[in-house]
């Protein structure tokens, strides 16, 4: 029997060390749970050694996104008393336009030409709210009548799907704070409203007396057909944009650069048919539903972002395109050095015929729902992502089994790779899933080739798990999923973490049945250390 206790660092660089030193007198020697012969981190000789994966972004406030990184602007200036989107029509392709500083109303969406550029180094915000001035009190409410659009159809998937109120694109902001909309005018309190369509009436819960009280209207605050516009240093927020619509649409060649996009009721930025554009050192927050969203889309980039804190308006969490971002039909590109945290659903998000797609260097924090989602996709690569702490979710359809997910979800695609990625303290591990999906471009869609090879998986706790679940109609053939060469930190080497189609086994069982042969199994603590992505594995 040992009777030394050892000291495990996994690093960013991959590098695998052990310090071994004596323990004291009253200490314990580690019991036969600690070890797997051959295969635990104890022996270095015996431990398998990843790539050096990309250091990803830190999430300490060092991270630098938003109209602070646009560079100086030189053009045309655009004022807050001028009609920007007449501006804009009026001058030729080619021109760079300079917001002014301050809030610039934007009524009517704009749409500029090939190659202009719309920037400001000044402070700009573009806002498509309108202020809301005439109020009466009402039996301890406040009311104001005739700013509300005739009603209209239910899109979306809410969170509540009684009420459904995630639809309605009006937001409500008193003093810039966003107010929580309610879905009868007895439940209005202090901080919410509630918009009566039929009546054309709005009901606010606080005094709006010497207060600045703003109602999202426009749907879109840049969007056109144009190729090679650049949209960069602006602030862009309260457009109503309807659900899967984004405030800003880029367009093929666009680049949107060091922009601040927030509290807009849908999605912040939109890339469709946006071939080769490149989304770039924005702060995307706050945004009703989700921060970035992509389709049709061939070779887009989505880097440097950072994506926090969306779906503010109450959209599905577990499974209706809310959260961080989320991707679809497109071919090619990548989504690389994001931090994405705190979005209330899925971190980043693969669905429906995604090919060819790199998600590489992200650092996923604390999100809702999954960390990273590949789903009904092929050709995938999943690496050097560093993806902690998601999927705590308890809304409708939120779980803790390898079916609701966990910090990396592969679900009915093929031939994606999982490679050298840290993930720590999610809701599970890496849960691989094969369900009945039905057809599409490509046949019908299966799981087939999957490979998890070189990431640092922490589980300890409750059900967390890593492993392959499969429904009856979707059987997974031998050979088709690979699980080799990772290092697992986990509570126990008895514990029963690691799963197959229903059956749970223990590390050594998990070896037994075929599955990471070759990876290393040992107990501890992972600590993050969001400033470096170093995990620190400690008894």
């Amino acid at each position: 029997m040992k009777t030394a206790t050892a000291f495990l660092a996994i690093v960013a660089t991959g590098t695998l060390t052990v310090a071994v030193t004596s323990l004291p007198a009253n200490g314990s020697p580690i019991s036969a749970d600690d070890v797997i012969p051959g295969i635990l981190a104890d022996d270095p000789a015996t431990t398998p050694q990843p790539p050096a994966p990309t250091t990803p972004p830190p999430a300490d406030g060092t991270f630098r996104s938003g109209p602070s990184q646009a560079p100086a602007c030189s053009g045309v200036t655009i004022t807050t008393a001028q009609d920007a989107a007449q501006v804009v029509e009026d001058a030729p392709a080619g021109t760079t336009f300079c917001f002014t500083g301050g809030w610039h109303r934007i009524s009517e969406t704009i749409r500029p030409k090939a190659n202009q550029v719309l920037a400001s180094d000044k402070g700009a915000v573009l806002t498509g709210s309108v202020r809301l001035t005439k109020w009466s009190a009402n039996n301890g409410d406040w009311v104001t009548t005739g700013a509300l659009p005739p009603a209209y159809a239910k899109t979306g998937q809410c969170e509540d799907n009684t009420a459904n109120l995630c639809y309605l694109a009006e937001q409500l902001f008193l003093d810039s704070k966003h107010l929580t909309r309610v879905a009868t005018l007895d439940k209005v309190a202090p901080g919410t409203f509630y918009a009566d369509y039929a009546a054309n009436a709005i009901y606010l819960g606080s005094n709006p007396a010497g207060h600045a009280v703003e109602m999202s209207k426009t749907p879109t605050a840049i969007e056109s057909s144009a190729t090679g516009v650049t949209v960069r240093g602006l602030t862009i927020e309260h457009f109503a944009t309807p659900p899967q619509g984004g405030a800003v649409v880029l367009g093929l060649g666009w680049k949107v650069i060091a922009n601040d996009i927030r509290w807009n009721h849908a999605v912040g930025a939109m890339l469709v048919n946006a071939d080769g554009a490149v989304l770039e050192r924005n702060h995307i927050h706050s945004n009703g539903q989700l921060g970035v969203g992509q389709y049709s889309t061939l070779k887009g980039t989505i880097s440097a972002n950072e994506v926090s804190y969306n779906n503010t308006d109450g959209f599905w969490i577990a499974d209706w395109e809310s959260g961080g971002i989320k991707t679809t039909w497109s071919s090619g590109g990548w989504v690389t050095g994001n931090l994405i945290q705190y979005n209330r659903g899925v971190g980043l998000w693969s669905d429906a015929y995604d090919d060819g797609r790199t998600f590489n260097s992200n650092q996923i924090l604390d999100n809702v729902a999954d960390g990273i989602r590949y789903e009904i996709g092929r050709n995938g690569v999943i690496e050097d992502n560093v993806i902690s702490d998601n999927g705590f979710g308890t809304g409708r359809g939120s779980g803790t089994s390898l079916w609701d997910g966990g910090g990396i979800n592969v679900n009915t695609s093929s031939n994606v790779q999982v490679r050298d990625n840290v993930v720590a303290n999610n809701v599970n591990g890496i849960s691989i899933q094969s369900r009945t999906r039905g057809s599409g471009p490509w046949g019908t869609n299966v799981l087939r080739d999957i490979v998890v090879s070189g990431n640092k998986v922490t589980m300890r706790g409750g059900t967390t798990a890593t492993g392959m679940v499969q429904n009856a109609g979707a059987v997974i053939p031998a050979g088709e999923v690979t699980l080799n060469g990772n290092t697992y930190i986990l509570d126990s080497l008895a514990a029963e973490r690691f799963q197959k189609a229903g059956q749970r086994y223990t590390a050594q069982q998990w070896r037994q049945a075929g599955q990471d042969t070759s990876s290393a199994f040992t107990i501890g603590k992972a600590i993050l250390d969001d400033a470096t992505g170093v995990l620190t594995r400690v008894r």
